[in-house]
């Protein structure tokens, strides 16, 4: 059988590995399933096929062999699925950027846009890793393909639904040694990736343990669990299967704390870590296909002038009444940890808007409604918008108070912020 080692690791023992987890900055009703896609580890629960008997390893010793990993060329095939509670694939969908093919940043081709996508559904993608100057990672479709490409400085996308391809450079003067282009950032791509926003969250209001081992992709793994401490958390544990030779995380699952189906799950079904084959990161735009360059977009600009963002800012042009959050300065974080709140001051203090009044259009009217629970305290009123994930309280004096945590969590920060 599988050892089962256990150890908790808090504060500094963590801190040395990986930065703590960010306050979130930035929150609309509509754009709850981006953030929790963007802050959150993101985890998959695959068939194993089997528990290999490994030698025993502390949390500490598992979390160190992750940072110590130098596996710079892999290619393979995983899976992502995500079930947040929203009714993304209907009505919800319509207000995602890009959904109706219109108003994109970027064109159907640009990544921004794509791979928002990743935060509904499932979704089967492919990836190529040659050091950090060759990247390939492909989202495959019934009868489609979306490809990013990244070549020494280079990046190409394409859209075969589409026939689009976005093309961008790097910066004049860029070389291996500076951060090669990549996904908009705070957009999870690799298993690698949501391991590393998983475990950015730990601290000394988190357990970490080694609880027993896995075979992922036919390979032997240590699976590493965290959880919070905390009451109040909507987040009830995180695994993390890392490859027992390499150290490279190969699975996650995110467990809601109400239970149920995961919450987020991504996985490799199939890992080479063989130099992939050279061809894999050419790239010539296919004949007749739309050629966009990145130079030539324009993000459009708020009511001040100023440039709009693209993710995750350019959600908080999506309702009207929210357009500039991005830029406001009036953020506040309420406690610690996995129960930590952000208490966001909307400018001009609106509350959200209504159909009657005009602001917003009565279908985005009928998904806020269903989205969201009226709730009522010392604060006042307000609206709690949820997803199994993270919940955000609208109060109808404009202030947003966001986390993974439960309603009657927002309510007590908000009465307490009074």
């Amino acid at each position: 059988m599988a050892p089962n080692d256990s150890a908790e690791t808090i504060g500094e023992a963590t801190g040395t590995v990986v930065g703590r987890r960010k306050a979130a900055r930035y929150i609309v009703p509509v754009a709850v399933a981006g953030v929790a896609a963007a802050t959150i580890g993101l985890v998959p629960a695959l068939a194993n096929a089997g528990d290999p008997d490994l030698p025993k390893i502390s949390a500490q010793e598992l979390i160190e062999k992750i940072a110590a990993s130098d596996e710079e060329q892999l290619s393979g095939t995983f899976k992502i699925s995500t079930d947040l509670g929203l009714p993304l694939d209907g009505l919800a969908g319509s207000f995602l950027p890009g959904a109706d093919g219109e108003g994109k940043d970027g064109g159907a081709a640009a990544p921004q846009d794509k791979l928002m996508e990743l935060t509904s559904g499932t979704h089967t993608l492919r990836v190529a890793v040659d050091g950090p100057e060759k990247q390939r990672l492909s989202i495959l479709g019934k009868a489609s393909e979306y490809s990013v490409v990244h070549n020494k400085g280079e990046v190409w996308a394409y859209d075969s639904t589409s026939d689009e391809v976005y093309h961008a450079e790097a910066p004049e003067g860029a070389g291996a040694e500076k951060e090669a282009p990549r996904a908009p950032k705070g957009v999870p791509a690799t298993p690698k990736d949501f391991a590393e926003q998983a475990l950015a969250a730990v601290g000394d209001t988190t357990s970490v343990t080694v609880d027993g081992t896995a075979q992922v992709a036919g390979r032997d793994a240590y699976q590493l669990v965290i959880k919070p401490k905390q009451e109040g958390s909507t987040v009830g544990s995180i695994r993390i299967a890392v490859d027992a030779e390499n150290g490279v995380p190969l699975k996650f699952t995110l467990a809601a704390a109400a239970g149920g189906k995961a919450v987020v799950d991504a996985g490799f079904t199939k890992v080479d870590f063989a130099k992939p084959a050279a061809s894999s990161f050419d790239f010539t735009p296919p004949k007749g296909a739309k050629v966009t360059e990145a130079d030539e977009l324009e993000t459009g600009k708020d009511e001040h002038g100023k440039a709009q963002k693209a993710l995750p800012e350019q959600f908080s042009g999506q309702i009207p009444g929210l357009e500039g959050l991005e830029s406001s300065e009036g953020v506040n974080v309420i406690g610690e940890g996995w129960t930590s709140i952000a208490a966001i001051e909307i400018p001009g203090g609106k509350g959200l808007p209504t159909a009657g009044s005009g602001d917003v259009p009565a279908e985005a009217q009928g998904f806020l409604d269903a989205l969201g629970d009226k709730v009522t305290g010392k604060f006042g009123s307000g609206t709690v918008f949820k997803t199994r994930l993270v919940n955000a309280l609208l109060t109808d004096d404009g202030k947003v108070y966001v986390g993974a945590v439960t309603k009657d969590a927002l309510v007590r920060a908000a009465d307490g912020a009074k």
